[in-house]
């Protein structure tokens, strides 16, 4: 399989680099396993926290790695410099859109605010039609355990359908996750009216 015919996985997560060590030793795996796997990664570009660490373990172990970073971020000297491929966009909604085009699944590994924009932004897209993309939750150590309960009340009070549950799907480890994408068929959803 030649870089070219690769599938991209965008992973959105955080850039910090004060998160508990178990985070970065998920980064590690995540991107050792990405690359075994056979997949390329597309991600914000910077060599900071868990971000860093999931490109950094992708290309020592022979991942394509794709940086997309906006100008301002990059004037911070926060660029990583062993990528592939570097984009450099006017701004954040520059960023998503490109990030959207080159990729083929969206993960949301654990992250902070802006990891929860830009994995919403899918989820919706998807959900109004315009992709058929896997969205996935990488709900490692219970991560995101607040976010579900928050999503069932949602199917609760009728705020979104339940047949919106096949639009994303949570994977507890690495395991689940590349089953996940592996075996994946775009299941039909219903418009949100």
């Amino acid at each position: 399989m030649t870089e070219i015919n690769k599938k991209n996985i965008c992973i959105y997560c955080s850039s910090s680099n004060y998160l508990p060590e178990k985070f970065y030793i998920l980064g590690q795996k995540l991107g050792e396993r990405l690359a075994n796997e056979q997949y390329n990664m597309v991600y914000g570009g910077t060599t900071e926290g868990l971000m860093g660490v999931i490109a950094n373990n992708a290309i020592l172990n022979g991942a394509m790695v794709t940086g997309v970073i906006p100008e301002r971020i990059a004037s911070f000297g926060l660029k990583h410099p062993n990528l592939a491929k570097v984009i450099v966009t006017k701004d954040m909604r520059e960023r998503k859109a490109t990030m959207e085009k080159l990729s083929d699944i969206f993960i949301a590994a654990p992250g902070g605010f802006g990891t929860f924009e830009e994995i919403f932004e899918m989820l919706v897209a998807k959900q109004l039609g315009y992709h058929t993309k896997p969205v996935i939750f990488l709900n490692y150590d219970n991560y995101y355990k607040n976010m579900l309960n928050m999503f069932d009340t949602l199917y609760e009070n009728k705020f979104a359908k339940e047949e919106t549950k096949s639009l994303y799907f949570i994977a507890s480890n690495l395991d689940e996750l590349f089953d996940y994408i592996k075996n994946y068929k775009p299941d039909y959803v219903p418009l949100k009216w």
